[in-house]
């Protein structure tokens, strides 16, 4: 089966998440790319195709994922009861509705039945208040992995910014950021540009933490002490890593379209270039878990919930880049469980050209 099957998670159900699902899934070639699996309830999905104004769309329900038909669009039902939608307002209910969807969708995800999710955006506050208790997608997903860590993974076009912390107070980022965790989130960084990206020899860009990258220990010494030996130990290992660089000179002078991946420190070093030059179409990767996750990298768009204003192209990419990425690792296991890949004393794989992939 060459199309993959995308399970989507509808979010909060007082934003614009299923407004962007509904104006992506209208296409009429979408199910001739993959085959969608919605996880929510259509009497919720009715009511935005309502809004919405879509015309000639509908879905066919089913209980379970296991019934799927792979050229149609497809509704998990995973609730019957009533729902009160109330547009652009932060409810509880509006939260636990996204938690059963993210739950199933999850649940899914791990038994196989779907190849990977996309995620539309809910709001942290109403999650919190229907019991969920995680500070994002992220961090769910790596622990219904059973998972130690993952990576935040950006991706636009060829711009791909990974971080090294995620949803951390800035009083706490710097005592965080140690060599073991750079360590962890280079190492996936690399991995999944291969397996993921499908690029054979990635190039990657570390930055610093301090400004000017704390210029020699005169501004910060995290540079000196923690993320340049992590760069030489990698460069020792074979990888091509770069660094640390300031991260306003970086990014202002065009060196982020020299690499293939940028690993920035914390939160907003990364994300703020990021969304400025990915023009509201960047796509967020939850990149080192044996699940795939993409989704858009806005939020719930309270404001303009049920005004039929939203822009489906973040979540459009979204969706195609999940796409990409199960068909990639797909291809990728199939090439490494190959019976003519032999191994070398190291137990590294060594193919017939004399690559070694580590």
């Amino acid at each position: 089966m060459d199309k993959m099957r995308i399970g989507i998670t509808i979010g909060d159900i007082n934003g614009v998440g299923l407004e962007v699902i509904l104006k992506t899934l209208a296409n009429a070639n979408i199910t001739k790319t993959c085959i969608p699996v919605i996880y929510g309830s259509s009497k919720v999905v009715s009511y935005h195709k309502n809004v919405v104004g879509i015309e000639n769309f509908s879905t066919h329900n089913v209980s379970s994922a296991e019934r799927l038909k792979y050229d149609r669009i497809n509704l998990v039902n995973c609730w019957q009861d009533d729902t009160n939608i109330t547009l652009g307002q932060m409810t509880e209910a509006s939260g636990k509705y996204a938690k059963i969807s993210l739950e199933q969708a999850t649940n899914d995800l791990k038994q196989g039945y779907i190849d990977a999710i996309v995620t539309a955006p809910f709001n942290k506050k109403a999650m919190n208040m229907a019991g969920f208790d995680f500070p994002g997608h992220t961090e769910y997903l790596t622990h219904a992995f059973d998972k130690k860590d993952s990576l935040m993974l950006m991706v636009h076009e060829d711009l791909r910014v990974g971080l090294v912390t995620n949803h951390l107070p800035i009083s706490k980022v710097a005592e965080s950021i140690t060599k073991e965790l750079i360590r962890f989130k280079l190492r996936t960084l690399h991995t999944t540009l291969i397996q993921d990206f499908g690029i054979e020899k990635p190039i990657i860009a570390m930055l610093g933490l301090n400004p000017h990258a704390g210029d020699d220990g005169l501004i910060g010494k995290e540079e000196e002490e923690v993320i340049r030996p992590v760069i030489i130990e990698a460069k020792k290992k074979g990888m091509m890593v770069m660094g640390p660089f300031p991260a306003d000179g970086f990014f202002g002078s065009g060196q982020h379209r020299k690499v293939d991946g940028v690993l920035a420190m914390y939160h907003d070093q990364g994300l703020t270039p990021f969304k400025a030059l990915s023009f509201g179409a960047g796509v967020n990767f939850t990149a080192g878990l044996p699940g795939i996750r993409t989704s858009p990298d806005h939020g719930t768009a309270y404001n303009i919930a049920g005004k039929n204003e939203a822009d489906p192209s973040s979540f459009r990419q979204a969706l195609f880049l999940a796409i990409d990425i199960a068909r990639n690792r797909r291809d990728y296991k199939d090439m490494h469980s190959n019976p003519m890949v032999k191994k070398n004393k190291k137990g590294t794989e060594v193919h017939q050209e004399g690559d070694t992939i580590e």
